[in-house]
């Protein structure tokens, strides 16, 4: 059935009736307004009388349409009316979230968003860490500032703060990585699109390598006061020393790594990517008498079967929790640390991954053999052990000479040839 539309006194102003629905004594009615825009003929819809609309409240409207259309300014057509009102909602609701953006704190920001995501992400160890940083030095300073607020000389009082506290460079870079991470993750977000403070601020320079290796007596020491108190101990040292692994992969190590026919372990996931490493003779021993189960299952497991985890110590170095009693034990006795101070100078689990490449690189091997085995990511980390090869670039000059000597004493025997060919002619 076509719909039926009602004049009204207002001209341009018309209605149709709802076929059952009442508002009041009346049936509801359904306003609408007609009229001429640019030439052309143009009917709007405005709404029901139960929603509050009127005939005069149609006629309203159509005059203040009609009065924009003559003196051209502002919305002609009831369309465009709501149109400009979206835009100005949306333009609000933009400059009201951007508002709330400016005013996020950081700490807000951390503790809400970023944690949580770094929790999901990282190592128990690492979100851990990155939170007492956060508690200990970042929020008493930042915490209450606004994101788009924090400026480079805030960072650097937290620099000052905790270099001031006794804390090494190494610890201020590490504080420093998760304001720059936090800042990161915000950006991603759009929750902030400002400069990352972080990388006007100069982080301080560090040598934390550790520099002490232990010799063959010295080593031999150890393994032998550590397998007095613990085998796996002794084991898992062994294998550091003979195939320069770090303590977190000798934790990994599961039975599918290890390959008897070839002699090799698979170390994967480690800090660079996976790589493989040779047994010796007694790495090889050592695991062929031990009790081996599903190959998923681990090497050198903790009670109950679970991973081993690492701690850090003050040095910013892995320190094994479930070993470093004993470990510590067997060194204090045999004195390795007495007398030092300097960290990185003393003994510890590390030390023997860092005497297994000197040990390599003091008997001829070359750095870039040693670096594949140690499985660093670049050879700035592997250039440490070169001193320990004093002679390597002597040994290139005197091929260089050598060389030299070589061609000159070729040169003058083709002279001396041709001079001989000339007199005989």
């Amino acid at each position: 059935m076509a719909i039926q539309w009602h004049g009204t006194k207002f001209p341009g102003v018309r209605y149709r009736e709802h076929p059952t629905r009442k508002h009041g004594v009346q049936k509801d009615k359904y306003f609408a307004i007609r009229a001429q825009v640019n030439g052309k003929r143009r009917e709007e819809g405005l709404g029901w009388a139960s929603e509050d609309w009127s005939a005069q409240k149609a006629a309203n409207v159509l005059a203040e349409l009609r009065k924009a259309h003559t003196l051209g300014e502002g919305p002609q057509t009831l369309q465009e009316k709501r149109d400009r009102g979206r835009e100005r909602r949306e333009l609000e609701q933009r400059e009201k979230e951007q508002q709330e953006r400016d005013l996020l704190a950081f700490g807000d920001f951390f503790r809400k968003t970023y944690f949580p995501q770094a929790k999901a992400d990282k190592s128990a160890r690492s979100y851990q860490r990155e939170d007492s940083l956060f508690r200990l030095w970042i929020e008493p300073v930042i915490g209450k500032r606004s994101l788009s607020q924090i400026s480079p000389i805030e960072l650097e009082r937290i620099k000052k703060n905790m270099a001031d506290d006794g804390k090494s460079p190494r610890s201020i870079q590490y504080c420093l990585a998760v304001i720059r991470q936090v800042f990161n993750h915000a950006k991603r977000l759009g929750v902030c699109q400002v400069e990352n403070p972080v990388s006007k601020v100069k982080k301080p320079t560090s040598d934390n390598r550790r520099l002490r290796f232990l010799s063959q007596s010295e080593a031999e020491s150890l393994l032998n006061g550590l397998r007095a108190i613990s085998e796996q101990v002794y084991e898992m040292a062994l294998v550091s020393l003979h195939c320069g692994l770090r303590a977190g992969e000798i934790f990994s190590l599961t039975w599918s790594d290890v390959d008897f026919e070839n002699g090799t372990l698979t170390l994967r996931d480690t800090k660079s990517r996976n790589r493989t490493v040779f047994m010796t003779g007694d790495v090889r021993s050592i695991l062929e008498t031990k009790e081996r189960k599903a190959p998923n299952s681990l090497v050198f497991p903790a009670r109950g079967g679970k991973r081993i985890e690492a701690i850090s110590n003050t040095f910013d170095e892995k320190r094994i929790e479930a070993i470093s009693k004993t470990f510590d034990r067997v060194v204090h006795d045999l004195k390795l640390n007495a007398g030092i101070t300097d960290p990185r100078q003393k003994v510890c689990f590390h030390t023997l991954r860092h005497t297994h490449a000197s040990w390599l690189v003091a008997q001829g091997v070359d750095l870039y053999v040693v670096q594949k085995i140690l499985g660093h990511s670049n050879s700035a980390m592997t250039q440490r052990y070169s001193h320990l090869a004093p002679d390597t670039l002597q040994r290139a000059t005197r091929v260089f000479e050598n060389g030299l000597k070589r061609s000159k004493d070729k040169e003058r025997e083709q002279e001396a040839t041709a001079s001989s060919e000339e007199r005989s002619a």
